[in-house]
């Protein structure tokens, strides 16, 4: 798992910046030297946007997928890490690299467990899908809905999302939306000044972030919260800008749905477009909705996985996390998905990302042990 862990951190698979093709051809092929035969699967514009995996049980039963993410983020300033992105160094036990958290490990481990599974697949009851995807560091999430989109049936999916301390079984939802906000355009100069969109969108902003937000509910730590992320309007000096378009994120739980936080927004706006008489109504444009989620302690998928892990000397603590995540995706169609946990790691998405490698033989064995548990007869 070491190695190949290293193999596929050395092959540069930043979202949306590098070519996709050359990690999912060496995944691909690795797979097939060990009998497992793996799926394309393209995206709206030809590309593959994952690689396919389905283990069949000797017998019939339920579908488990392992999911994990071949893309990552970003490298930043290459001069900052102490060993290059790509470099793969082993030293004092840690694996260096971009992606060796965020997912590359998860694949290592998946894979292995694949092939272990084929093994003895005549003794399944149900089927194990290996789903390797791209596009999830862009937020498109590419791979996973082209998949799901036509998958059929599934029990439950297990993300390979790094930290060996928890198993992330609900996060808070997300509301994404641009609010264009208009002003009157003139010369910067003129006698007769014009209202200007920065100005009243620096109002609004200044009202999105006094506004009142529901507190936590019963089963569900987190609150909702709201931020504005990004700002752009205006060019060059001598224009008073009549468009300013905000990017507002708008993190949901129980306590505040979509549905909620849309018309907060709403409110906020109409608010602000009162004090703003001789501009046009600002315009809300909804650009992602994602449900908040929480699986009951009762799914089996879930059991097992702390069963396992006790087995093995872990102790993962449960955990709903703050960020949104694929599992809110999949709760929106309705699979209940674990979206988080793995190898023990540092540097997520930052300078010098690298893991543990001693905590990764018990992730393996903690999966590995679940779908024999949830793939035994009944």
């Amino acid at each position: 798992m070491t190695a190949l862990t290293r193999e596929l951190v050395r092959i540069p698979s930043r979202g949306g910046i590098d070519p996709y093709g050359p990690v999912l051809d060496f995944v691909q092929r690795w797979l097939g030297e060990r009998g497992l035969s793996a799926r394309q699967l393209h995206g709206a514009g030809g590309d593959i946007v994952a690689l396919v995996v389905e283990i069949a049980g000797g017998q019939p039963g339920p579908r488990y997928v392992l999911d994990a993410c071949l893309d990552t983020a970003p490298f930043g300033d290459k001069a900052a890490w102490t060993h290059p992105p790509s470099s793969a160094v082993i030293e004092d036990g840690w694996l260096h690299g971009r992606g060796a958290a965020d997912s590359k490990a998860a694949v290592a481990i998946f894979s292995h467990i694949g092939a272990h599974l084929r093994a003895a697949a005549d003794q399944l009851h149900g089927s194990v899908v290996l789903l390797f995807d791209v596009d999830e560091h862009t937020g498109v999430f590419g791979g996973a809905k082209t998949y799901f989109r036509q998958a059929g049936p599934v029990n439950g999916v297990m993300i390979g999302y790094p930290g060996g301390d928890h198993i992330v079984v609900g996060g808070r939802g997300v509301l994404r939306a641009r609010l264009h906000v208009h002003g009157v355009s003139s010369h910067s100069g003129a006698r007769r000044q014009t209202p200007n969109a920065i100005a009243k969108a620096a109002a609004l902003i200044q009202h999105l972030e006094a506004v009142a937000l529901p507190g936590t509910v019963a089963g569900f730590p987190l609150s909702p919260k709201l931020t504005v992320t990004a700002v752009s309007g205006g060019e060059g000096y001598s224009v008073v800008p009549d468009l300013c378009t905000l990017n507002v994120d708008v993190r949901l739980t129980p306590a505040m749905d979509d549905r909620a936080g849309e018309a907060l927004l709403r409110e906020c706006v109409k608010a602000v477009d009162h004090g703003w008489p001789d501009t046009s109504p600002t315009h809300v444009e909804v650009t992602t909705r994602w449900p908040p989620y929480a699986l009951p302690p009762t799914v089996p998928m879930v059991n097992e996985l702390v069963e396992s892990a006790a087995l093995y000397g872990l102790a993962p603590v449960l955990k709903i996390a703050g960020p949104s995540n694929i599992g809110n995706y999949l709760a929106g169609i309705g699979v209940p998905a674990t979206a988080g946990f793995g190898v023990d790691y540092e540097g997520l998405h930052a300078t010098n990302e690298r893991i543990r490698l001693a905590s990764v033989p018990p992730v393996q064995a903690v999966y590995h042990r679940t779908l024999l548990r949830l793939l035994a007869p009944r």
